[in-house]
């Protein structure tokens, strides 16, 4: 696949990282300290990772080094979901330049074109918007439309053999469910509630 044919994924950016905003934007007091399926994070903690994990978004689309970036946000633990809002907005106008689709950037599952780096965020911003939405009882599906593109390009550019690096943030592929939006968590290394979690 040339960088031509990868799909724009910035309208599914858009959509995936308005949904985590409102799952934010839907935590109770009570349920900062709750656990997630993302074992090494409470809610409070994964809030902050989303909100690093749209700086590094912001960074890949500025040129610079997105894996210099700490894992959770300085200054933030995870409670405004106005800040996250904020930070999605300044990634989506900067990846707003063509340009930015098809420069080689490094993300910790390689260098890639632009394009396949912001899937990947699309990906693991669905991936921890479930998470949030299991953590804190609001609804956990997401829109197939966005899912389902996700899962072809993390089965071409997030291969199952490099989910051994701790750098990556996916987890093993676990066995395949039925729906669209299930895939891509099966891709991910999510396994359904109940069952044991090897995710990070």
């Amino acid at each position: 696949m040339t960088n031509t044919q990868i799909a724009d994924p910035r309208p599914a950016y858009a959509a995936a990282t308005a949904w985590v905003t409102e799952l934010l934007n839907g935590v109770t007091d009570e349920q900062w300290t709750a656990p997630t399926p993302c074992e090494e994070f409470d809610v409070r903690t994964l809030g902050a990772h989303l909100i690093a994990t749209a700086n590094r978004a912001v960074a890949l689309a500025e040129g610079a080094d997105a894996l210099a970036l700490p894992r959770l946000a300085d200054g933030h633990d995870g409670h405004d979901g106005n800040t996250y809002a904020a930070t999605v907005a300044t990634a989506v106008g900067l990846w707003s330049d063509d340009a930015t689709l098809t420069t080689p950037v490094t993300v910790p599952w390689g260098e890639v074109p632009g394009a396949a780096a912001l899937w990947g965020y699309v990906s693991e911003t669905l991936v921890h918007g479930w998470d949030l939405a299991v953590a804190t009882g609001q609804p956990a599906e997401t829109d197939p439309a966005v899912a389902e593109p996700v899962l072809g390009i993390a089965q071409q550019f997030i291969p199952a053999e490099i989910r051994a690096d701790d750098e990556v943030p996916f987890g093993p592929v676990v066995e395949p469910r039925s729906d669209r939006a299930a895939r891509e968590l099966d891709r991910a290394g999510r396994e359904p509630v109940g069952r044991r979690r090897g995710l990070r």
